[in-house]
């Protein structure tokens, strides 16, 4: 009991002085009005410093990946920061190579402006804005998966990539919260985007989202992500996905067959059981009209009522290894569970595609 006790006063002294600390950099220590000067000086701004650089670069509308709202917990508001970034902190160290540190790479959530700074964000992200959406519909999928369509109020119009994502803003008790969602809707469709959001338990956005009605209003930044369709006609696209990983598949299917009619096209979608399948017959009907246009669903873990099921069973990167031929000129989007995204990976590198060839988002 003693034992026990001690560790308890010792770990509550622990606290007490990181609190202290915390509140003597607060409200003693003044840093003045710092200038942030973005790739050499195209857009400058001033703020008080002290804060942290991520919330500096959202009050002046510049809008970065930050998937963990800030948090320091998934890695996606890399920045370059060449003058006045100070030591590297141990929670960024998960997050960075050691190329990234040697380059001046960090995480601007956890940057905090104590002087002047310049620093590098790549061109794309600074296109990145904040649209004001209205919710157009709500759909059921599954028992947790919801599809939900924005009609786009200001800016009325939104560019983006098959592929790419927005990052929702929710609230919470600590105050709004961002997490991301990959588009589903074609590139072509410019007043508008759509989402495929699974219920997590416990979930801040995703409770938020599927409690949405037509109606609401709904903030959001984007588009963000890297992912880019090749341009030649003539390289198959193969797409690989599970779950929520539907949402991107589905934006580039449909933007693909909108620009090239007869392109080659395989679609592989992973699920546990038939009650997790969904836009099955509609991709059914898209290939009646582009019969290059191929669909391999796989169920992992039939039940009984299943018998009827006619098509692939097992894990989908089985499904992948059996219907790609090898050595065919091809592009890859997986988007998935780690286990999922590393064995449907061998498999497609066991086909002759190579790392420039795959794109992937694990989740």
């Amino acid at each position: 009991m003693l034992y026990i006790t001690a560790i308890a006063v010792i770990g509550g002294l622990f606290v007490l002085l990181a609190a202290l600390l915390l509140a003597a950099e607060r409200y003693l220590v003044r840093y003045g009005v710092c200038t942030v000067r973005i790739n050499a000086g195209s857009t400058v701004f001033k703020v008080q410093g002290g804060g942290a650089l991520l919330a500096a670069l959202i009050n002046n509308k510049i809008f970065i990946p930050s998937a963990c709202g800030g948090k320091g917990s998934c890695g996606y508001c890399k920045v370059t920061v060449t003058v006045g970034g100070g030591p590297v902190l141990p929670t960024e160290t998960a997050f960075l190579s050691r190329a990234d540190v040697r380059s001046g790479v960090r995480l601007a959530c956890q940057v905090k402006i104590k002087q002047d700074m310049e620093i590098g964000i790549p061109e794309a992200l600074l296109n990145a804005k904040q649209y004001r959406s209205r919710v157009a519909s709500v759909v059921t999928l599954t028992r947790d998966i919801k599809q939900l369509d924005f009609d786009l109020l200001d800016p009325t119009e939104i560019e983006q990539r098959p592929g790419q994502y927005v990052q929702i803003q929710a609230p919470s008790p600590e105050g709004p919260v961002f997490r991301a969602y990959s588009i589903s809707s074609p590139s072509y469709e410019k007043n508008r985007i759509q989402l495929n959001v699974r219920l997590v338990p416990g979930g801040v956005a995703s409770t938020y989202l599927h409690g949405l009605k037509e109606g609401d209003e709904v903030l959001f930044t984007g588009p963000y992500g890297e992912f880019r369709l090749s341009e030649d006609a003539q390289r198959e696209i193969v797409c690989v996905g599970g779950g929520c990983g539907m949402a991107p598949m589905r934006n580039i299917i449909y933007s693909l067959y909108h620009q090239w009619p007869e392109r080659s096209c395989w679609l592989f979608f992973g699920c546990r059981t038939t009650k997790d399948i969904f836009y099955l017959d509609d991709y059914r009907m898209l290939a009646k009209r582009h019969p290059s246009f191929k669909i391999v669903y796989a169920l992992s873990d039939p039940l009984a009522a299943d018998e009827t099921w006619d098509g692939e069973t097992g894990f989908i990167h089985l499904a992948v290894d059996k219907f790609l031929a090898p050595g065919v000129k091809r592009q890859a989007f997986l988007c998935g569970p780690p286990p999922m995204i590393e064995a449907v990976m061998d498999v497609l590198k066991n086909k002759g595609l190579t790392d420039t060839d795959i794109f992937y988002d694990k989740f």
